[in-house]
């Protein structure tokens, strides 16, 4: 039942959401007494402003009411994905060019872990610059999780 929830909110979500720079990163939901629906956003190029969200939230509130696919009472949250959560979608690494992150990646049957500075994103592949190893290259394929080390 909750992953068909998630599929419809997605589908909802989606064309509301990916317009300009912006794009739907995910949805959770999660359950209490009342659901709490998430539907996280991120842009390409800046970061999403509260009146952005606001308008999202209400948007996506409209059409999930009409919809009906929650009978009862729910709450939206429309938010950013927030940095301790891993990089999920190819455009988050553009926008996090020149930020520390650790990466999991799959090569040749074996999982590596290395941390580095996003120095370049292509459209297969990011390149990591690491104190020991110089510049990796690891292609999307192969990564496993991508989280940005937050600078303190």
């Amino acid at each position: 039942m909750q992953n068909e929830s998630i599929k419809k909110i997605k589908e909802i979500a989606y064309p509301i959401v990916d317009q300009g720079d912006t794009f739907l990163v995910d949805v959770e939901i999660k359950h209490h007494k009342v659901p709490e629906v998430w539907v996280l956003v991120d842009s390409e190029s800046n970061n999403v402003s509260l009146d952005t969200y606001s308008a999202l939230s209400k948007k996506i509130g409209d059409v999930l009411d009409r919809e009906d696919i929650f009978p009862n009472q729910y709450r939206l949250n429309v938010s950013s994905p927030g940095l301790s959560r891993p990089l999920s979608d190819k455009r988050q690494y553009a926008k996090n060019k020149g930020r520390t992150a650790k990466v999991k990646f799959r090569e040749d049957d074996q999982y590596y872990k290395l941390e580095g500075v996003i120095e370049q994103v292509d459209e297969d592949k990011i390149s990591l610059k690491t104190n020991e190893n110089g510049v990796k290259d690891i292609s999307f394929d192969s990564i496993v999780e991508t989280k940005i080390v937050p600078k303190i």
